[in-house]
């Protein structure tokens, strides 16, 4: 484990990152009466999350490979970030869920049933804790390993 400590740090500054971004959306409305912008503006979380394992990756390389580091080298480091940060990811939705924003799903079954985008049965399934932990076991790995695998190619180093 000691050799994964840079990872556990790093997926740590992610889960808070995504915590933090979470209460953004929820203080600027999003979660509420700005419910019908939540669909875009919760797209452009895609960016921090990027930068985060860019520093990550670097941290890797400068501090544990000593300056120089392969592409698989980068890869499985970022893949480990994934892994910490799936294996929390149901923790994470519970406190977004019951902490941060217990109002979203209700306003989310509510603005999509009105807008008649889901009906009621189907908005109830979807906008629900369970349903929501279910996406984060299968969301996180997909955009982890996407953005291990492009992370990873702009921060290997080769030795001089």
């Amino acid at each position: 484990m000691k050799n994964r400590k840079i990872e556990l740090k790093w997926a740590l500054v992610f889960v808070g990152l995504q915590l933090g971004w979470m209460l953004l959306e929820r203080v600027t409305g999003l979660h509420g009466e700005r419910i019908d912008q939540h669909v875009t503006f919760t797209n452009f979380f895609a960016i921090p999350a990027i930068v985060v394992y860019a520093f990550a990756l670097v941290d890797k390389r400068n501090n544990f490979y000593l300056g120089t580091m392969t592409y698989l080298q980068g890869m499985t480091s970022g893949l480990i970030i994934t892994l910490f940060v799936t294996v929390v990811s149901p923790l994470t939705q519970l406190i977004v869920s019951e902490v941060i924003s217990p109002e979203y799903f209700g306003n989310a079954i509510a603005y999509a049933t009105s807008e008649g985008i889901l009906t009621q049965e189907e908005a109830v399934e979807y906008f629900s804790l369970e349903n929501y932990i279910i996406q984060g076991l299968e969301g996180t790995p997909l955009m982890g390993i996407l953005t291990s695998v492009v992370v990873a190619f702009f921060t290997r180093k080769k030795t001089i």
